[in-house]
């Protein structure tokens, strides 16, 4: 039944369409096999796998042969595909660091084309959740600090993939702590859930998400899976959601009646509460047998559009970790690494000058590619920055290194070199998802350890050049050595061709271009507390650079910071109009110019200051970006675009939208630093 109905839909599309085919398949359903559609199939040997190799097959929900439904057929990969040896691109918090919408939709197409080519085909890597504090233990699968930013990318990544697999946005709401994530109650006020933690997930809602996957954190009381204001009242009632929500794994939900009267549509990947249990409450009457169609159909119709527009050819494995996808791996860890620091231009290294280069630290020989739990990605190979140094260094350069962790044996190494590189960072050890006596888990300290700090503190009282490579998966500060050393390269955690990536920034190959998309604070002690075990948190309007606006906190390094192997020219911020009223879009024209002798890319942000009427207070946000390329001499003009309806803040008093009357402030740069954000106009919204 279901391809013959598929087969209309493909004839005859439309809303109208899609609903008749709905219906019709789901009044030939029974109660049983209306709940195996909302059913995980996973057993306990599964589950128990799980612990041990994730998603070493796919996760299947939902199969009906006598109606010729086909499963739901899940894989994971915020950083890449989880079944198989798949390609491993940088992590999320990478590729916001591109800035970089149209080459995160390439990654997109990358990863469902991938997943289907593994026989997946329904893609759960699309994490949006905000980072609220860098010790967040799996910041590295979101893409920053930032709604507008998490919007524009996460909807990139949605567009990519759609067109090969279904697409699942998560974590929905509030998870932004990793240990405490099954028990940890959010208290929120509607303004801050409104403004700050859930605008993101809308834009990905409108830009087609196919479902989205709630969290295992409380909100204001109750499980993200059990609680009906965010699953019904918001998602599915005021924004209109057509798709189905799905469980976060095994402990998603708790009680198959409040998940269901809650708008859980599916759980996952076993059936705990789901199931017979569920078959038991409708027969018995504790659950309206309306629930249950309401939530078929919502995963019922999500598998027909689908299906009617899946092309269902050219998903051979040679489509895994082939040369596209990896060469764009490659493109990704280039364009997304920032430079944070270049004393006296020490970068790029000069071929002319440097013979010996000494090549340090204890990630210098690894793979370092990321967490290891449930975001992990096997590649067939994967560049270390040691391999991807001595690739690039050509014949005339001679690599020395040291690898053993003795001090005093690096130390001679790098005496006898003319510049030194150090690789220090983070691994899984240190940050990731949570396995209690064997890693991940949320970060106590959130600069490098003890040994990376001494080596680099030691090499550079030595006074030859030094260079210090630092991988992770969020905002690390550098306390006690930023100052000491000659330049700093943010590589993340890079993905496969990371380590030839990093080599292309420091010969110069590559300019770097990436842009921060968290604030690199400058110590601990400008950041608010941070319990890892914590039963109960606050969260309000400000963390990052709203955070260091309203305290008036200098950071090391600004939301939006990155330096270049060139020199940008601003200038000509100009209005389109000055006076606008609420179905309007602000459009603003800046003038770009690269004024040095090398091709680079500028991300130029635009951030708009409400007035001061607003409540509580008005700080700058981010409402518009793009990162343009120029060549040497060449000048730009940039247009940037701000719908007003995106201006507007969230009246908790009479529950609704608002925007404000009144005078604004634009103020276009590159970064948050004040200091930076010297092109200012204003308009007025009447």
């Amino acid at each position: 039944m279901f391809p013959r109905l598929v087969e209309q839909l493909k004839k005859s599309s439309g809303k109208s369409a899609l609903e008749m085919a709905t219906q019709e398949l789901l009044s030939s359903m029974t109660l049983s096999e209306k709940i195996g559609q909302m059913s995980g199939n996973a057993t306990l040997l599964d589950v128990g796998i799980m612990l041990v190799r994730y998603n070493l097959r796919t996760y299947d929900s939902g199969e009906n042969r006598r109606l010729g439904i086909p499963a739901i057929r899940f894989t994971d990969g915020p950083r890449g595909i989880t079944v198989g040896r798949s390609t491993c691109f940088p992590v999320s918090m990478a590729r916001g660091a591109t800035w970089d919408p149209a080459l995160e939709e390439r990654v997109g197409a990358a990863l469902g084309t991938e997943a289907r080519a593994q026989g997946a085909n329904f893609f759960a890597g699309v994490c949006v959740n905000v980072l609220r504090h860098p010790a967040w233990g799996r910041a590295q699968e979101t893409f920053g600090e930032d709604p507008h930013l998490l919007g524009k990318m996460g909807c990139a990544t949605i567009r990519g993939a759609k067109p090969h697999a279904m697409t699942c946005v998560k974590h929905f709401a509030c998870n932004s702590i990793e240990e405490s994530r099954f028990y940890v109650n959010v208290n929120i006020d509607e303004q801050a859930l409104r403004e700050v933690y859930l605008p993101h997930f809308k834009k990905c809602v409108d830009a087609g998400a196919d479902s989205v996957m709630s969290a295992y954190n409380r909100v204001n009381g109750t499980y993200c899976g059990h609680n009906r204001h965010l699953l019904t009242d918001i998602l599915k009632t005021e924004w209109g959601f057509g798709g189905f929500v799905m469980s976060d794994f095994c402990y998603g939900i708790y009680d198959g009646k409040a998940a269901v009267t809650a708008g859980l549509d599916m759980e996952m990947p076993q059936t705990k509460c789901y199931g017979k249990k569920l078959r038991q409450l409708v027969e018995q009457g504790e659950i309206p047998t309306r629930a249950i169609d309401q939530a078929v159909l919502r995963i019922l119709r999500t598998k027909l559009t689908f299906a009617a527009r899946d092309r269902g050819a050219g998903y051979g494995k040679n489509k895994v970790a082939c040369p596209e996808h990896t060469g764009l791996a490659w493109e990704v860890a280039c364009k997304s690494m920032v430079l944070l620091k270049n004393r006296n231009q020490v970068l790029p290294i000069d071929r002319s000058k440097v013979r010996r280069i000494a090549v340090l630290g204890r990630l210098a020989a690894q793979a370092n590619l990321g967490d290891r739990g449930s975001s992990s990605v096997r590649p067939p190979y994967a560049v270390t920055p040691l391999e991807g140094i001595k690739n690039r260094a050509g014949r005339d350069i001679k690599i020395l290194s040291c690898a053993d962790g003795c001090l005093a044996k690096a130390l001679r190494t790098a005496a006898n070199a003319d510049v030194t590189i150090i690789v220090a960072g983070l691994t899984a050890r240190q940050e990731g998802e949570y396995f209690p006596y064997i890693r991940g888990g949320d970060r106590l300290n959130l600069g490098l350890c003890q040994k990376d700090k001494s080596l680099i503190q030691a090499v550079c009282r030595q006074g030859s050049p030094c260079i210090v490579v630092v991988e992770g998966g969020s905002a690390i500060t550098m306390e006690g050595w930023k100052d000491d050393v000659d330049a700093i390269v943010m590589a993340w955690y890079p993905g496969m061709e990371g380590g030839n990536a990093i080599a292309d920034i420091l010969f110069g190959n590559v300019n770097p271009g990436g842009r921060l998309p968290v604030t690199f604070f400058e110590s601990a002690d400008q950041l608010f507390a941070f319990d890892k075990k914590a039963d109960n948190v606050t969260y309000d309007l400000y963390h990052g650079y709203r955070q260091a606006q309203v305290k008036g906190l200098r950071p090391a390094w600004h939301f939006g910071f990155g330096l270049s192997y060139t020199e940008f020219g601003w200038s000509g911020l100009r209005l389109a109009t000055t006076t606008l009223t609420e179905g309007d879009t602000l459009i603003a024209t800046v003038e770009i110019t690269n004024a040095g002798k090398r091709p680079g890319d500028e991300v130029v942000q635009l951030y708009i200051e409400p007035p001061a009427t607003v409540v509580p207070g008005p700080v700058k946000e981010l409402k518009s970006f793009a990162r343009v390329s120029l060549n040497p001499g060449m000048t730009r003009t940039v247009e940037l675009a701000v719908p007003v309806a995106d201006l507007a803040f969230y009246d908790t008093d009479h529950k609704r939208w608002e925007i404000a009357k009144g005078d604004y402030t634009v103020r276009v740069g590159p970064s948050a630093d004040p200091d930076q954000l010297k092109l200012t106009e204003t308009f007025t919204i009447v």
